[in-house]
């Protein structure tokens, strides 16, 4: 792992986090080694199989903990590296675990970490507690007694060897060795830190994916999101056609039918053709309306001239609960990102006016980098939930196609937050 990309923690962090060590392997490596070696022992007997079941887990558990200690107190987030398992018997997913070269690293790590600690806890501990007590040791050294060891002029330990310590009986006898405290203090201060920083690099190392997982992730995160975009251009492509047959095609093939009905009365019962003729024109202004509805839902004109702003202000202006829209999206984003915002929009508000019985709603789509956050929230009556087949769920896989991810929070009662996350880069 590349140390460069860690930077120095916080000293109060890396000094709880250091300090901290050994009490936490202490009650948490120790047992399990010590469980470890007696459920490889008695795996000639059911128990021992068991007592690996409980500790693989608890080995994971551990490891999981140290992430979020890591995370807490040095800064540095540690990806969670594990393979998803397979459903099925307990015995089943202990096998799984056991293949994961994630299970074995988190051994290795939480094993490491042990010497580690101990170092740490040693020199830590040390340093601080020396440099402190000499820096106060003019305030507390006249309150000694008289027979202290600070104030014993000489020790005997055998017969003809004498050894003179130091003698300190006042605050200014002591004052200089506050100035050795200090040097020990800055001592402290500088190691502390990077002593911190490189449990970092190696929890990082060991506890974070390795490359080739992340590959295989990134792989079927890619695969996943193909297939979700195949399917919803399918389902776009089975609306559009469902739209044109049941509703402009339809209007058209009237109009035909009632121009044919005019045409044959047209002189023998001008009257009667020119109210056909009225109804035709009727139903052809009707078809070009249904024929712009549906284009505008493939790609609204408004949004590839004017962009999001305009589009989305359009929406409100015709949703029958009062909107209020913020839009902040420059520099403009790719057009696939606007018109995949656009409609996770339009849904939203559609499902709004439609089952939250909500009294107003709120839209913001901000860019903050290479990044398009849409959030769509209501003070309706709650819950929205992504049903598959659902309209949330099919905006859910459009903005996949495009590695966005969309979700929704909707307790009962209240409110609904929709949120997409659109990168600008994929």
């Amino acid at each position: 792992m590349d140390r460069a990309r860690i930077s120095r923690p916080r000293l109060g962090g890396s000094l709880v986090y250091l300090v901290t060590g050994l009490p936490i392997c202490l009650l948490t490596t120790v047992p399990m080694l010590v469980l470890s070696i007696a459920g490889i022992g008695l795996t000639i007997v059911w128990v021992g199989l068991l007592i690996l079941i409980a500790v693989t887990t608890c080995w994971r558990a551990f490891a999981r903990m140290e992430r979020s200690w890591v995370r807490t107190t040095l800064g540095v987030d540690i990806p969670t590296p594990y393979r998803s398992l397979p459903p099925g018997s307990v015995f089943r997913r202990w096998r799984a675990k056991l293949r994961d070269p994630a299970t074995w690293r988190d051994m290795a790590y939480l094993v490491l970490r042990l010497p580690f600690a101990l170092a740490d806890f040693v020199l830590v501990v040390g340093l601080w507690a020396a440099s402190l007590g000499l820096i106060s040791l003019p305030i507390w050294v006249p309150f000694l007694p008289a027979d202290n060891p600070l104030n014993m002029p000489n020790v005997y330990f055998q017969p003809h060897l004498h050894f003179q310590i130091i003698q300190i009986h006042t605050t200014a006898q002591a004052a200089p060795y506050s100035g050795i405290g200090v040097v020990v203090l800055v001592l402290a201060i500088l190691i502390t830190p990077r002593l911190a920083r490189f449990q970092a690099v190696l929890a990082r190392a060991l506890l974070s994916p390795t490359k080739a997982a992340q590959l295989e992730v990134t792989a079927e995160h890619l695969h996943a999101s193909r297939a979700r975009g195949v399917d919803a251009a399918e389902a776009e492509r089975r609306r559009i056609e469902r739209d044109l047959h049941d509703g402009a095609q339809q209007r058209l093939v009237a109009v035909a039918m009632t121009l044919g009905r005019a045409r044959t009365k047209l002189d023998s019962d001008p009257t009667s053709a020119r109210a056909l003729i009225d109804e035709a024109h009727t139903d052809a202004k009707l078809a070009v309306a249904e024929l712009r509805d549906l284009a505008r839902g493939i790609f609204p004109a408004v949004l590839g001239d004017r962009g999001l702003d305009a589009a989305l202000s359009a929406l409100a202006a015709k949703s029958p609960v009062p909107v209020d829209v913020t839009v902040d999206v420059q520099p403009r984003p790719p057009t696939a990102v606007e018109s995949t915002a656009y409609f996770i929009v339009a849904e939203a508000l559609t499902n709004i006016a439609k089952y939250s019985s909500a009294t107003a709603a709120a839209v913001s789509v901000r860019r903050a980098g290479e990044v398009v956050s849409v959030e769509v929230a209501d003070d309706g009556t709650g819950g929205a939930v992504l049903r598959p087949g659902g309209g949330l769920a099919g905006l859910a896989d459009r903005a996949a196609t495009i590695d966005g991810v969309m979700t929704v929070t909707s307790p009962p009662g209240g409110p609904t937050v929709v949120t997409a996350e659109l990168p600008c880069a994929w």
